[in-house]
């Protein structure tokens, strides 16, 4: 028989969880539910000692409070799964979290009610084998998905905190919004003061931990989890949810003993199947199985169909920095580059692709790598400039915007000056413009913008006022307001 649990917190308010007898058992605690289902209290197996108790406390009020108490909360509630209090109860230690929102829960299907676990949506062999089309997603979702994850990383490390146990366990994720959420915040690294209790997740954790595990925690050669081995974490997630395989588990052996291989092609040995100058550990298709393509054939969909930004970024976090940590690239980078990636998205005009988008390469005869299905040329692009003084002397981003028939435009694609994060404004919100084929020509739409201007070749600004159009054509100028920030962009047709 089931029955309410009335405690008080050691905020001194009150915590009620309902006591079934069957709470949901994890590795390390057991969760129950308050009465309305609006948080869960998740109870410690095993003591805490005095050391994780002060991260609690610590993570629960003055972290927690950097985070919760600002203008900014509603916006980061969204990203996070953060203990609110803490707990005890028959001599175990407890926190207080938030319930998961019910997105990130499977709503039909084989896992129906089922929590939506990364490993889902990372491996093609899971994803091909048991998921639905539009359990999926697109692949825009699947990268704003990342987005997140990356803006999460980077808030925590902004506040001097590691997670030391990045994977997609401890990251919910829903591919059919966008949206993803990181759990588990309880075993944050506080450098300096509480180092990690874990050493991570197999396939995600560093090459450098990897290769000190061994040793132990108090030899100085040691490598413990950090900032810097949530950033391998991160460029492994990001490059499982983007192409659905591992980035370093490819077709080279370096011993006959599974479990020392697999150690030594995660540390020591670790070594790219994409690396651009050492093609030995690309996968044998042969040995692929039949489920796990076409994501996993490297040939069919490499790592570069990702867009000049990403492809970048995984070059410096999988050559340049899987073994040089600090040349890794940071949370930051990564938010940056996944926005700008999703202005080269392009929409593909077959109706049965399941990806229904993917990154525009500039060819004139565009093919869909998802679906093979073929484009038509005519295709104009948004290359974006800005003035580094803001005297009108103007330079190139290396920012573009691929124009598709129905593209939404945005204040922080026209402005320098805004960015689509927490700092955004709410009138910077909405689209300002739209792009759409008019009378088989495209056009650009002004729809809130008070200061468009096109520039004619002889350098005069005309004006576009709001609710009327100006003709997309080779080279046409626009300038998207009169303030240091304002973009120009200027028209290339392919």
């Amino acid at each position: 028989m089931s029955k309410e649990i009335s405690l008080i917190a050691d905020d001194g308010t009150e915590v009620t969880f309902v006591d079934d007898g069957e709470p949901v058992s994890g590795a390390m605690k057991k969760v129950y539910f308050s009465p309305d289902r609006t948080y869960v209290v998740a109870f410690f197996r095993d003591p805490l000692d005095r050391q994780g108790e002060q991260r609690l406390k610590l993570l629960t009020s003055s972290y927690r409070e950097k985070i919760f108490t600002n203008e900014k909360a509603d916006y980061w509630k969204d990203y996070f799964c953060w203990p609110t209090k803490t707990v005890e109860w028959n001599g175990l230690k407890g926190i207080v979290c938030p319930c998961y929102s019910s997105k990130y829960y499977f709503a039909d299907g084989k896992f129906k009610g089922k929590e939506k676990e990364g490993k889902w949506f990372a491996s093609a062999k899971l994803m091909n084998k048991f998921l639905s089309s539009a359990q999926k997603g697109t692949w825009m979702h699947r990268i704003k998905m990342c987005i997140q994850m990356a803006r999460a990383v980077r808030k925590l490390h902004a506040l001097g905190l590691a997670h030391s146990d990045l994977s997609y366990k401890n990251i919910l994720v829903d591919p059919e919004t966008g949206s993803a959420t990181m759990i588990d915040i309880d075993g944050l690294v506080v450098p300096g003061k509480f180092p990690p209790d874990v050493e991570g997740t197999p396939d995600f954790i560093a090459p450098e931990v990897l290769e000190t595990k061994d040793l132990p925690k108090d030899d100085p050669k040691k490598i413990l989890p950090s900032r810097l081995t949530d950033l391998h974490a991160l460029a492994v997630l990001i490059y499982m949810y983007l192409l659905n395989r591992h980035p370093l588990k490819g077709g080279k052996q370096h011993s006959k003993d599974v479990e020392e291989d697999d150690r030594l092609m995660m540390g020591r040995e670790a070594l790219f199947i994409e690396n651009p100058r050492d093609t030995s550990n690309r996968p044998n298709i042969n040995d692929l199985e039949p489920s796990s393509l076409p994501q996993a054939d490297v040939t069919k969909r490499p790592y570069t169909m990702c867009g000049p930004y990403l492809t970048e970024l995984f070059n410096k976090a999988f050559v340049l920095g899987l073994h040089n940590p600090k040349l890794r690239p940071t949370a930051s980078q990564w938010e940056e580059a996944l926005i700008k990636t999703v202005d080269l998205l392009f929409k593909c005009s077959n109706p049965k692709c399941e990806e229904k988008y993917f990154v525009f390469d500039k060819s004139r005869t565009p093919v869909c790598p998802f679906c093979g299905q073929k484009h038509n040329a005519h295709q104009p692009i948004m290359n974006l400039y800005y003035s580094p003084k803001g005297d009108g002397h103007f330079v190139n981003e290396n920012h573009r915007v691929v124009i598709y028939d129905g593209l939404p435009l945005f204040s922080w694609q026209t402005d320098r000056g805004i960015a689509p994060n927490e700092n955004i404004r709410e009138e910077d919100k909405p689209s300002v413009a739209d792009c759409q084929i008019y009378l088989g020509k495209w056009v650009l739409i002004n729809r809130r913008l008070t200061d468009l201007n096109w520039i004619d070749d002889k350098g005069q600004k005309h004006n576009v006022p709001k609710g009327k159009f100006i003709e997309l054509n080779e080279g046409t100028k626009l300038l998207f307001g009169s303030s240091s920030t304002s973009r120009l962009a200027i028209i290339q047709i392919l």
